[in-house]
C-alpha cells in the first residue's frame, strides 16, 4: 500500500492538470479583440501593409516593404495562412493567445523531464507566462520563447530516452525555425541546451573540462543559425546600434518589474513571492535545487547580467530575459526525498491560489484595457480610408509603472483604414518595413506620435504645442488626438473637429489656414 501511494501521481503532477493550467493562462486574452499589448498594434499596422501592398496602392508610396531573412518573423509569417481564413485581427489574436499557455505547458514539461515529477513549487513559475514584456508587445520574442521552452522540454527528453541521433535530426531544422520566429528564442534555447548537456556529461563519468567539449558537440545541432546570424547582420542596409551596457539601475529595476501590469503594489507584492519561494530553497532544509536547472538559472544569470539594454537597435534586451531567468529557478527547486505529501500539497494549493489570483487580476486589466480601446478607436469612423494621418498620443516624462497601453494605437488607422500612421518604426534590418514618406518631415515614424506636457529628458519625445505648431500641415489630412495633455487651444486654428472624446479628437485640416505661430515660451509650457 504504501509502494503504491508512493508511485501514485498527485493533482498537480497529472496531464489533466498540465493542460487545465495551459487553458486558464488564456483566459484574459479571450474577451479583448485586440490583445491589450503596448506595440502589438502597430504590428499590426505593419502586417497591413505586408498583406495588401497591392491592393491599396497608396501604401506603397508611404512604406517600403522588404522581404527579408531576419531573425524576428514570428507572427509576420504565421498571419500569412491565417490572416485569408480568419482576418487579420482575429488571426492575430489566435497567435497571441497560444502564447501563454505554451509557456505554461513549456515550463511544466522541463520541470517534468528534470525532476521526474512535477514539483509542486513549480507552479509558482506559471504567473510569469504573462510576464513584462508580454504586456510590453513583444510577441515574436515571447512566442520564440514559449516555442523555445516546449523545445527544451523535447531536448530533455530525447537526452532522456538516448535518441541522441534523433535529437540531432531534429533540432537542426528547429533551430533554424526558431531564429527565424526570433533570435532571442534560439539564444536562450542554447543557454538552457548547453548547460544540460554540461550536466549529462558530467553524470556520465566525465572531468568538467571533459563535460564542456562534449556538451559543445551535444550542441552543435543547434548552430546552424550562427550562419544565418552573419548573413542577416551583414546584409546591406542594416542598422541598429549596440549599447548602454552594464546599467545596474535598469538591471536591478527589470527583475522587479517581471510581472508588471497596472496596480504596482500588488505586481511588487506578488514579484516579492517569487523570491520568497527562491530563497525558501536556499534556507528550508525540505527543498532543493536541481543541478541541471540551477546552472542554466546561473548561465541566464551570467547572460542577463552582460547584456546591453539595447542590441542591434531593438531595446530592453536585458529586461526580456529577466522572467525566464526567474521561472527557471523557480522550476529548479524540488522537494527532498522523505517530505510528507501533506506539506507538498499545501505548497502545491498555495502554488495554484497564487496562479488563479495572478490571472484573475490580468483578465481584469485586460477587459479594462480593452474598455480604453474601444473608446478611442470609435475615432476610425471619422478618418477616411486612405487619409494622411498625423497621431498624437498623450505621454509623461515620468516613468509610471501603469502604462495606457496607447502608444502604438494609431496603428490601427493604418490597419484598419488604410490611413498613414506615423507610429510606424523605422530602422532597416531590424524591421521589414520603413517609411518613405518624405513629406511628414519629422513627423514620419515612431516615436513622433508621442507627445508630452513639456520637454523630456527623453529629447525625442516633443511637447505637445511644438508637434502642433510645427508638424507640416501641407503633408497631412487629419489629425488624432489620443488622451493628449493640455495644449493652448491657439493651436487648434486650421483644424476642424469631426470628433471628441474627453480630451481626444479628431480635426480635418483646412489647409487654407496656416497653423497659429506662438513663442517659444507658449510651446514649451512649464511643469505642472
Amino acid at each position: 500500500m504504501q509502494a503504491d501511494t508512493a508511485e501514485r501521481l498527485h493533482w498537480w503532477q497529472t496531464r489533466w492538470f498540465v493542460a487545465a493550467a495551459a487553458l486558464v493562462s488564456a483566459i484574459p486574452l479571450l474577451w479583448p479583440d485586440i490583445p491589450p499589448l503596448v506595440d502589438l498594434p502597430g504590428h499590426m499596422g505593419r502586417y497591413r501593409v505586408q498583406l495588401d501592398l497591392g491592393t491599396y496602392p497608396w501604401l506603397g508610396e508611404w512604406y517600403h516593404f522588404n522581404w527579408s531573412l531576419i531573425g524576428n518573423l514570428g507572427l509576420d509569417l504565421l498571419i500569412i495562412p491565417l490572416a485569408p481564413i480568419f482576418g487579420l485581427e482575429l488571426a492575430v489574436k489566435l497567435i497571441v493567445l497560444t502564447i501563454p499557455p505554451l509557456i505554461v505547458t513549456g515550463l511544466l514539461w522541463i520541470a517534468r523531464e528534470v525532476h521526474g515529477r512535477i514539483p509542486a513549487t513549480a507552479l509558482f513559475a506559471l504567473p510569469l507566462a504573462y510576464c513584462f514584456p508580454l504586456h510590453f508587445g513583444f510577441v515574436n520574442f515571447a512566442l520564440s520563447m514559449a516555442l523555445a521552452l516546449n523545445a527544451f522540454g523535447l531536448w530533455l527528453r530525447l537526452a532522456r530516452l538516448g535518441r541522441l541521433q534523433l535529437r540531432a535530426a531534429i533540432f537542426i531544422p528547429l533551430s533554424c525555425l526558431l531564429w527565424v520566429c526570433h533570435t532571442f528564442g534560439w539564444g536562450f534555447l542554447g543557454v538552457l541546451a548547453f548547460s544540460a548537456e554540461m550536466i549529462r556529461q558530467h553524470d556520465l563519468g566525465h572531468r568538467w573540462l571533459n563535460a564542456w567539449v562534449r556538451a559543445c558537440i551535444g550542441c552543435l545541432p543547434l548552430a546552424l543559425p550562427m550562419a544565418l546570424m552573419v548573413v542577416w547582420r551583414s546584409g546591406g542596409g542594416v542598422s541598429g546600434q549596440t549599447g548602454d551596457w552594464f546599467n545596474w539601475r535598469a538591471k536591478i529595476g527589470w527583475v522587479t518589474m517581471v510581472l508588471r501590469d497596472r496596480w504596482q503594489a500588488f505586481d511588487i507584492a506578488s514579484t516579492a513571492v517569487l523570491y520568497l519561494i527562491l530563497f525558501k530553497g536556499f534556507r528550508d532544509p525540505n527543498i532543493e535545487y536541481s543541478r541541471n536547472l540551477a546552472l542554466s538559472a546561473l548561465f541566464l544569470l551570467a547572460v542577463f547580467i552582460l547584456l546591453p539594454r539595447v542590441v542591434f537597435g531593438s531595446a530592453y534586451a536585458d529586461m526580456r530575459l529577466a522572467p525566464f531567468m526567474i521561472a527557471i529557478a523557480l522550476i529548479a527547486l524540488r522537494p527532498r526525498k522523505g517530505l510528507s505529501m501533506r506539506g507538498a500539497s499545501t505548497l502545491a494549493a498555495v502554488g495554484l491560489a497564487f496562479f488563479t489570483v495572478r490571472i484573475a487580476a490580468t483578465t481584469v486589466s485586460f477587459w479594462q484595457y480593452d474598455q480604453s480601446y474601444d473608446r478611442q478607436l470609435k475615432a476610425l469612423v471619422h478618418i477616411p480610408v486612405g487619409a494622411k494621418l498625423v497621431s498624437f498620443v498623450g505621454e509623461t516624462c515620468y516613468s509610471e509603472w501603469f502604462l495606457t497601453r496607447l502608444q502604438h494605437l494609431p496603428a490601427l488607422a493604418l490597419e484598419r483604414r488604410m490611413a498613414y500612421s506615423n507610429d510606424q518604426w523605422s530602422m532597416a534590418g531590424a524591421q521589414l518595413l520603413t517609411t518613405r514618406f518624405n513629406a511628414g518631415r519629422g513627423f514620419r515614424h515612431d516615436p513622433s506620435q508621442i507627445v508630452t506636457h513639456i520637454q523630456c529628458p527623453r529629447e525625442w519625445w516633443r511637447p505637445i504645442g511644438r508637434s502642433l505648431a510645427r508638424f507640416p500641415r501641407d503633408a497631412f489630412d487629419y489629425v488624432w488626438l489620443i488622451q493628449p495633455p493640455p495644449y493652448d487651444r491657439k493651436l487648434e486654428a486650421g483644424l476642424i473637429p469631426v470628433w471628441r472624446d474627453g480630451t481626444s479628437a479628431v480635426f480635418r485640416i483646412d489647409h487654407s489656414k496656416p497653423a497659429v505661430q506662438l513663442t517659444r515660451e507658449e510651446l514649451t509650457p512649464p511643469p505642472r
